[in-house]
């Protein structure tokens, strides 16, 4: 059974590595070029000439290759299947601990491949939620010490959590349009009004109760968005077109992604020691999330 498992996994990863490398080297090409010309250097500040055994692609495309393997551990990960299993891909490789270094130098490169590579385009249908990204249980909250006033008490709808959100804005493909990490205790309202996550659509935004403001919806229709909601029971009725109530029943759609990053990219755990690590988690889950052939999706045209 465990031969078949490897060779499962070989054969995806076969097809998946040379692609995500390819991409992710010719994104360093000119990250790199563009990083010499801009870059301000300090000549006070030494500079490491000997190259890494590891490049960065390489690391970086170690990241994304475990999270969209949905492994669990990445120590198990890089030690037991990276360094035996792809010798051919990896021929050179670095000690764990010395990997962990590494991951640090790819945190901002890795923020920029994944707004500039892994986002999609908007398709005048959009969908809007934030999902809660616990660093420990509620009840452990004032005996945490990695997030120690960086982290906040939040609540959703499976009640009180202790951490961060991502707010994620996808698209009817279920590609992803834009996303922001904030802390827990942030409204679900609050990047929409600061214009930080609806540069990049147009269009009819679909979303929950928790987005309802008249504030935020005219806000948002100046700006080009229909923000669509459901009502709250106090609330009066409005007339609303068909086509936006059949809509407003798919928004199950982004819960799908939602959940897809957390059960398959490992998006979400509570062993993380240091924050750049658990920055860099979340964007290479989330650029993983990109490569993936098959998104939860819904055909617009058949609701039309």
């Amino acid at each position: 059974m465990k031969f078949r498992y490897l060779t499962k996994f070989s054969a995806i990863y076969n097809e998946k590595i040379t692609i995500i490398y390819f991409i992710v080297d010719e994104f360093f090409k000119e990250f790199n070029s563009a990083l010499k010309d801009y870059a301000l250097k300090d000549p006070k500040m030494k500079t490491r000439n000997r190259k890494s055994a590891l490049s960065q692609s390489e690391v970086m495309t170690i990241m994304i290759l475990f999270h969209y393997g949905a492994f669990k551990n990445l120590k198990h990960f890089y030690q037991g299947y990276v360094q035996r299993h792809m010798k051919k891909e990896f021929p050179v490789t670095v000690s764990y601990n010395r990997f962990v270094e590494l991951q640090k130098k790819v945190n901002v490169p890795m923020a920029v491949f994944v707004k500039m590579m892994c986002l999609g385009k908007c398709t005048d249908i959009s969908f809007i939620d934030s999902t809660p990204i616990r660093a420990c249980h509620i009840k452990r909250e004032k005996q945490h010490k990695t997030f120690k006033n960086i982290a906040q008490k939040g609540q959703c709808s499976l009640g009180w959590f202790y951490g961060f959100k991502l707010h994620l804005i996808i698209n009817d493909r279920g590609e992803m349009l834009d996303f922001i990490l904030t802390t827990g205790n942030v409204d679900d309202r609050e990047p929409l009004k600061s214009m930080e996550l609806h540069k990049r659509i147009f269009g009819k935004l679909f979303g929950d109760k928790g987005y309802i403001g008249e504030d935020l919806f005219e806000q948002l229709f100046i700006d080009g968005v229909h923000l669509i909601t459901k009502i709250k029971k106090n609330m009066k009725n409005c007339l609303m077109l068909l086509h936006d109530k059949i809509m407003l029943r798919k928004r199950a759609l982004i819960e799908s992604v939602n959940d897809e990053l957390k059960n398959i990219c490992q998006i979400e755990h509570t062993r993380h020691r240091s924050f750049d690590n658990f920055v860099l988690n979340i964007l290479s889950a989330l650029a993983a999330y990109s490569f993936f052939d098959k998104k939860p999706s819904i055909n617009s045209s058949s609701t039309e």
